[in-house]
């Protein structure tokens, strides 16, 4: 027989199911490693969840026209007017990007670094990634200039790449990209004919919601497919609820075909008790606005706690403004970790989760330079060990000063103090 290909977890997952099984064999564990929103369901969406149990036939593969039309009133109320035949809803962003990989042609572009599943997926449909470093004020988008370069080499030694991926606001770094640099990339995919993918499932998540929020559909809407969903901004993440929206005309119709194509050989449809929470939250009643906004404000105090620790300890770290993630870079203590070992982002990994019992997930699992003394913490898994005290965070002005989220953030600066002390 010939040999097995090597399939690998993605490693967000495999981290996380270390931790649970440490943490069931008694093990103290701050968990970092793991982009999961760590909240209660809302009790209406449950209850919705519960409404739509009596769902159990098959419906349209694209999604039914209620939450569809939800879908199509929530990006029209984001400056993008949709309508219901643009929208396809499936059980996560996730499998909706995979299907994009397969009806999109050519090659990807990707930042580096970038969401660790992105790659894989390319990989996964039979196309090449190109990594293009982030600029030096934000992630989730190439350098504009380093973009333009490494298409034109690609295509002059015989590569293909034809879209380019985006994150806003970004998974790992936790910034979100000003409306000027989205526009030098607009710009661009219009200039080499790039189909631009707009991830945008922290969308929600923008800390100050005064922060300018530029979609490259505003700006290039002919060449640009957005993906969203609710396992991130209404902690939903178990339920599996994704959107995607394409361009209006017979180009974006010919990609919703395709992303439809294949979803009726994958996954059929949206379960229909899914499709009721989701035409509910996308519908946005003033209770799913009022939770919105609570999650973004406690995404953001934890994010910034956080990002203290890790400057305080002598890392260099862009603020977080979107999402729940930090990703420092511990380069200007290179050789005070070298003492201890610590000589890539692998070893740096392994020694917070050996030696302090941090979990962070390391930076060449989501594309950077092995090397490099980088990693993701996510910040959202520290609100507390139950449905109450994770409530409680979600309700308090002051959600560092309580004792559950004081304890755990204390542990993590005493790690990295004794990391870099």
């Amino acid at each position: 027989m010939p040999d097995a290909p090597l399939w690998k977890t993605s490693p967000n997952l495999a981290l996380n199911q270390l931790v649970a099984e440490r943490r069931a064999a008694g093990d103290h564990v701050v968990h970092l490693g793991f982009g999961e929103s760590r909240l209660p369901a809302f009790g209406p969406l449950t209850e919705q969840l519960a409404r739509g149990a009596r769902r159990n036939a098959y419906g349209p593969v694209a999604g039914g026209l209620e939450v569809r039309q939800a879908v199509a009133g929530y990006f029209s109320r984001r400056k993008l007017p949709t309508h219901a035949d643009q929208i396809v809803v499936g059980p996560g962003s996730k499998p909706l990007l995979m299907a994009l990989q397969h009806v999109l042609p050519g090659d990807v572009i990707l930042p580096r670094p970038a969401w660790n599943s992105y790659a894989p997926q390319a990989r996964l449909a039979g196309k090449k990634a190109y990594p293009v470093q982030i600029p030096a004020e934000c992630g989730g988008i190439p350098d504009p200039s380093a973009l333009r370069d490494a298409v034109i080499a690609a295509r002059a030694t015989g590569g293909d790449p034809r879209t380019v991926i985006l994150t806003l606001p970004d998974n790992p770094t936790g910034t979100l990209a000003p409306p000027v640099l989205v526009r030098e990339i607009c710009a661009i995919a219009e200039e080499l004919d790039l189909v631009i993918v707009s991830d945008e499932i922290y969308r929600d998540i923008v800390h100050d919601p005064t922060t300018p929020f530029l979609s490259p559909a505003e700006v290039a809407p002919n060449r640009t497919i957005v993906t969203n969903g609710l396992s991130k901004t209404l902690a939903l993440g178990g339920w599996r609820i994704g959107v995607c929206r394409f361009p209006e005309g017979p180009w974006g119709q010919g990609v919703r075909d395709g992303v439809i194509s294949v979803a009726s050989e994958v996954w059929s449809t949206l379960a229909g008790p899914m499709q009721e929470v989701a035409a509910y939250a996308f519908a946005e009643p003033p209770e799913i606005r009022r939770r919105l906004g609570a999650s973004a404000r406690l995404h953001g105090a934890l994010a910034r706690a956080v990002h203290r620790i890790m400057v305080n300890a002598g890392a260099i770290c862009r603020p977080p403004t979107g999402g729940f993630y930090v990703y420092p870079d511990f380069e200007p203590l290179r050789e005070h970790l070298a003492l201890r070992g610590i000589t890539d982002s692998d070893s740096l990994q392994r020694h917070l989760f050996d030696a302090y019992g941090v979990m962070v997930l390391a930076g060449h699992h989501l594309g950077d330079d092995e090397s490099a003394l980088r990693f993701k913490a996510a910040t959202s898994m520290l609100y507390g060990d139950t449905a109450e005290q994770q409530e409680e965070a979600l309700a308090s002005d002051d959600p560092l000063s309580l004792p559950h989220v004081a304890t755990v953030l204390a542990h993590i600066e005493e790690s990295f103090t004794k990391l870099c002390g």
